[in-house]
């Protein structure tokens, strides 16, 4: 498909993008040996106990609180920039790519095929990549396939519905969907509009 863009429209070479604000906090050993844990036991849909990927991640340097559950195949990017609560379910095929820090708050609910990623490119100038933490706080749930962004926090107990994309932070208790996510109504009947006071 053709746009008929001019010529004049720039295009960045890729081959200069470099690791912007990406710091590795593993060396390449590290990095290795995770790959092969991931795809070998993490991401092993033949693997169906929640005990042996949770024991895996803390092994790997993950903060991991008391009954997660993660019974299903699911895909971290880096382990030791991941902290979780206490009673968390990671659903079937959620992946987190964490290049920095990603914190998911108690009783967190990442239902399946959801995409949480703390990285993209800078698309002004030079595809170098550009990292910022995310937090999911507690009693949160990223319905099925949504996305959610870098540099983004969700509040307490908000929901995103299914498929939708979050590229901003999410006030507590709200329901938010569409993309990019916008407020849809309150989760519980008995709360006020997010942020009132």
């Amino acid at each position: 498909m053709s746009t008929n863009a001019p010529a004049s429209v720039r295009v960045i070479p890729l081959s200069r993008a470099g690791p912007g604000n990406y710091v590795a906090r593993r060396g390449k050993l590290a990095q290795g040996l995770w790959f092969l844990a991931e795809m070998l036991i993490l991401n092993n849909r033949l693997v169906p106990l929640s005990g042996v990927r949770v024991a895996l991640l803390r092994a790997f340097g993950a903060h991991i609180g008391s009954g997660c559950r993660c019974p299903h195949p699911i895909r971290v990017k880096y382990p030791w920039n991941l902290t979780v609560g206490d009673d968390c379910w990671i659903g079937d095929g959620a992946w987190l790519y964490n290049q920095a820090d990603m914190v998911l708050g108690s009783n967190v609910c990442i239902s399946q095929g959801a995409f949480l990623t703390t990285g993209s490119h800078d698309t002004q100038a030079t595809m170098d990549l550009r990292v910022d933490p995310i937090q999911i706080e507690d009693g949160a749930w990223v319905c099925s396939y949504a996305v959610v962004q870098k540099g983004v926090t969700i509040g307490r107990s908000a929901v995103v519905t299914p498929l939708s994309v979050v590229t901003r932070s999410l006030p507590p208790g709200g329901v938010y969907g569409g993309n990019p996510a916008r407020f849809v109504r309150m989760r519980f009947a008995d709360t006020g509009l997010p942020g009132a006071k």
